[in-house]
């Protein structure tokens, strides 16, 4: 790690930490740049190891003061697009949606629907999930208010031949192409557009039902049943937007869902009670930053225009805890912005919502990489060349261990084979010879067990031999499954890597020096999602095993219910809550109980000194 330089200024402003090459890795930002880049300068046993590795990697920092930290935020944004570094959250538009633009440099805008790159001077509005039901929405509006929708060639073709077309004669065009209308009055039929997509429906409403009366009045009943048809057009094309808020509000949702790596901040955009816009962004997150961080640092492009600013946002605990956010918003609306976390109500619901849209999102880039093959294979090969192995590991195996305060010890072994899970041969272990609080131990034994098959005729074994085994934690629990292996006679024939956990760097055998894997890199992701899977499937294993070791201490010693009627009881009853909750009635009720066993049942579950269910704590991390 170099010397800490000195002369670090205490003002706010952005850091640029670069390796040997003199390229930017890191770029970070600081209310005080002396404070935080002071942090970067302890003991380096002291550091995390995400930050070991980046220190280990930089030669030199360097620094650009800025007149506050808003200032900061804007430049931290602008230098992370420009550099790219290695080290930073990579931030990824969603621009799979589909858009309604209007290009207001033409004098007769067309609306149109597309998924390209913005551009200045065309106004959007959206992103929409239906395409189908927009391109309806669109074709009901045009009803209502018939802006033209032809290409300019036939705009001018028809201009030239002094006669409208076809959509002019079924009243889904206004023909400006024969001056029907002039550039004024078309002028209102895209401001009629634009506030109908920025979800004022009901200004729209009353204009139509004004004139429609009016016409009415005058008796000009052609016009009264053209706005009465508008009016119902306009209806059809509404109820394709879903009504959120009955209080009309104009604000922001925003969430973020992080599983592994991977983080999606997704934003609704709600005006007038309506949802009328969606905006996500993909994460790759880099040093373990929380949700305040990923919000700060997507601000300057989520709402790089101000006039998309919503004067509330509302948002989770860990957003609205960011100090800088509301001094940004607020300095970009030009008024102040109001940043709510909501406990109830139809707002709660509604960020409950963007969390469930965000884990949806993290789950469908999931298994677009998984059904991609060519995906698959270089997040092998990423993998193996990270790890010096002689080829892609086909087929891995990890091994994750789970326990509550040393109590029903459990392991676990996932398989994926070509990057993709193997369901079939995953195996649970219970461990038999460890006592008490000791990972390694534990982890020694169940590598152990599992390596017994290794040396079997692969064709008639259960266990194929493994091109890479997984040991889901740090050097302890690597050396410990190496000593599994050499117990054996394995020494040196099976391949090993510890990923640490959380901070997800790799360990090989013979070495302490931790490896990092490319931020964003398909291997990166591969490793995340094994562990993953290793986590749950341990996880689930240990609370079924527990739920029944409850169970059991609850209903041990009822006289008359020995180990197959208590089994068959919790079968009928389903839950451990249910059968405390039931009834003597309910118990009695059942044919292939006895009376008094039913009662002594009843009478252990209100005992006042009998177990009860605590509420769940985990020690498996």
């Amino acid at each position: 790690m170099f010397a800490k330089p000195s002369g670090i200024p205490r003002q706010s402003g952005c850091y640029l930490f670069k390796n040997a090459q003199d390229t930017v890795i890191y770029v970070g930002k600081a209310r005080s740049l002396a404070q935080r880049l002071s942090s970067y300068f302890q003991r380096f046993e002291a550091l995390t190891p995400k930050t070991q590795a980046l220190m280990d990697e930089a030669l030199s920092v360097e620094w650009i003061v800025t007149p506050s930290e808003t200032d900061a935020l804007i430049l931290e944004n602008e230098l992370i697009k420009e550099n790219q570094p290695r080290y930073n959250m990579r931030l990824k538009d969603d621009k799979s949606f589909p858009y309604v633009a209007i290009d207001a440099r033409s004098e007769f805008p067309v609306p149109y629907i597309t998924r390209a790159k913005h551009q200045r001077g065309v106004r959007y509005f959206g992103p929409f999930v239906d395409v189908r039901a927009l391109r309806h929405t669109m074709d009901e509006l045009l009803q209502t208010f018939p802006l033209r929708s032809c290409s300019a060639h036939k705009f001018d073709y028809h201009r030239r031949l002094g006669r409208p077309c076809l959509l002019y004669d079924i009243a889904k065009c206004s023909g400006p192409c024969v001056g029907k209308i002039d550039a004024e009055g078309y002028a209102q039929l895209v401001a009629a557009w634009a506030r109908f997509f920025e979800g004022d429906v009901r200004e729209l409403r009353e204009l139509l039902r004004a004139q429609m009366r009016a016409a009415a009045a005058q008796q000009h009943y052609e016009a009264a049943a053209k706005a009465r048809d508008g009016l119902a057009a306009l209806e059809r094309a509404a109820s394709d937007q879903s009504i959120v808020l009955d209080d009309h509000s104009n604000l922001d949702v925003v969430d973020i869902a992080t599983q592994g790596g991977r983080s999606a901040l997704v934003r609704f955009r709600v005006r007038h009670g309506r949802i009328i816009g969606r905006t996500v962004h993909l994460i790759d997150r880099s040093l373990d930053e929380d949700d305040a961080e990923i919000f700060e640092a997507a601000l300057p492009e989520l709402y790089d225009d101000a006039e998309l600013i919503a004067p509330v946002i509302v948002t989770n605990a860990s957003c609205a805890a960011s100090v800088l956010a509301p001094e940004f918003l607020s300095q970009r609306r030009t008024r102040a912005v109001e940043i709510v976390t909501p406990q109830r109500g139809r707002r709660r619901r509604l960020l409950e919502l963007a969390h469930s849209d965000a884990l949806a999102v993290i789950d469908r880039d999931s298994l677009r990489r998984q059904s991609d093959h060519n995906v698959r294979s270089r997040a092998l090969q990423e993998v193996g060349a990270a790890l010096g192995l002689e080829q892609p590991p086909f087929r891995i195996e990890c091994f994750d261990m789970s326990h509550l305060q040393g109590t029903n010890y459990v392991g676990s072994m996932v398989v994926f084979e070509d990057a993709l899970a193997k369901k079939a041969d995953y195996r649970h272990f219970n461990v038999k010879e460890v006592f008490g609080n000791d990972d390694a131990g534990a982890m020694q034994e169940v590598v152990r067990r599992r390596l017994g098959y290794w040396d079997e005729d692969q064709a008639a074994s259960k266990f194929r031999r493994a091109n890479l085994i997984i040991i889901d934690g740090g050097l302890p629990q690597l050396h410990a499954a190496e000593r599994a292996a050499a117990t054996l006679g394995l020494a040196g024939r099976v391949e090993f890597a510890a990923l640490a956990k959380r901070e997800e760097l790799l360990y090989r055998p013979g070495s302490s020096t931790p490896i990092v894997l490319e931020r964003g890199s398909e291997g990166l992701y591969l490793v995340q999602r094994i562990r993953d899977e290793a986590h749950r499937f341990a996880i689930s294993f240990h609370r079924s095993k527990r739920a029944k070791s409850m169970v059991a201490t609850l209903l041990d010693g009822v006289e008359g219910l020995g180990p197959k009627r208590r089994d068959r009881l919790m079968l009928q009853m389903g839950s451990l809550a249910n059968l405390r909750s039931a009834t003597l009635d309910e118990l009695r009720a059942l044919s292939w109980l006895p009376d008094d066993v039913a009662q002594n049942i009843y009478d252990r579950l209100r005992a006042p000194l009998a177990p009860r269910l605590e509420k769940e704590s985990r020690d498996d991390d």
